[in-house]
């Protein structure tokens, strides 16, 4: 299953996928955790010292390997270079297998059992020349391409705002979750999401953080319903994790929420057709928007249109 986990800067996001990425890894099941946020914290979050998290190879810096890789002996991608984001896969692409023998995986490093990979900080040698999506499209293509089966978790701790919505990389998840504070802006981020995100069938549970007691809960309820999954409060095992510390147990309520969040992601049903439909309808997006335009070629000519995903979980 892949699930992102999406809301306002300062909400709590990267805590809260970090402690459910510790969640599933040391239950024994097997986890991929990208960082796609702009501010690149996952890896310190997940108990990695800063230089070991600054040293994991940025997705963003092996673009062209990876689109060579994925595009395999595919005839209607003619190079790396017409190859975009959204690119879907099609006869003769490559597929990604959950923490296969890849270049793709062989980028990321172990961290709390989980196989971490980084999209990169956007550094001083972007500014003018580009921007972040430039990154995340690396992530974009490894989910595009990737075929995962039941109990094979990828966790994506996406950048802050409404910058999820600037591509279809928010369709590429069973499941989004939302961090919420219980704040006028807090819900305002939540009738935001859900707006952009209406047309397209996208699931999206409400996770209160920060909450302090029933009052925060009722507010949180009135303003999102029952999109409202479930809440954390103030932890003081979260505040040992910030300060490097890892002797303090996370509170019970805590953890109940954070089972609450895995049983929610385990009960979604895998739609594979809808999954390619929608990688399709965005790339043709793109490339009659831009893409076309800046590869000089027409890129809706890669949209394979007999290509399905392989039979469910078939080796």
């Amino acid at each position: 299953m892949k699930v992102a986990f999406v809301g306002k800067g300062g909400s709590g996001k990267t805590t809260l996928s970090s402690r459910f990425v510790r969640h599933l890894a040391e239950r024994g099941l097997p986890v991929v955790a990208i960082d796609a946020d702009i501010n690149q914290h996952l890896g310190v979050a997940l108990g990695l010292d800063d230089d070991r998290a600054a040293g994991i190879p940025a997705l963003g810096d092996h673009l062209t390997e990876i689109k060579e890789y994925l595009r395999g002996d595919n005839p209607r991608i003619s190079s790396a270079e017409t190859m975009v984001k959204t690119t879907p896969p099609g006869e003769g692409s490559r597929l990604l297998r959950f923490r296969g023998d890849d270049p793709l995986h062989a980028l990321g490093r172990d961290a709390e059992g989980a196989t971490l990979l980084a999209t990169g900080p956007f550094n001083d040698d972007d500014l003018g020349v580009a921007c972040y999506h430039s990154k995340t499209g690396a992530v974009e293509l490894y989910l595009n391409h990737l075929v995962d089966e039941p109990g094979e978790y990828v966790v994506v701790d996406m950048t802050a705002g409404a910058d999820t919505f600037a591509s279809g990389l928010f369709t590429r998840f069973d499941l989004m979750f939302l961090v919420a504070e219980p704040t006028r802006k807090g819900v305002g981020v939540y009738r935001q999401y859900t707006e952009y995100a209406r047309d397209y069938d996208v699931a999206i549970r409400v996770v209160g953080n920060k909450v302090q007691g029933e009052q925060d809960v009722a507010y949180l309820r009135q303003h999102v319903g029952d999109d409202l999954l479930t809440w954390f409060g103030q932890s003081a095992a979260v505040r040992a994790l910030e300060q490097g510390r890892h002797d303090v147990a996370l509170e019970e309520p805590n953890r109940a929420a954070l089972s609450r969040m895995l049983a929610e992601l385990d009960s979604r049903a895998k739609d594979w057709d809808k999954f390619q439909r929608q990688a399709v309808e965005f790339h043709i997006k793109n490339a009659r928007s831009w893409a076309s335009r800046a590869a000089g070629e027409d890129l809706e000519a890669q949209v394979d249109p007999a290509f399905r995903f392989p039979t469910a979980y078939a080796r």
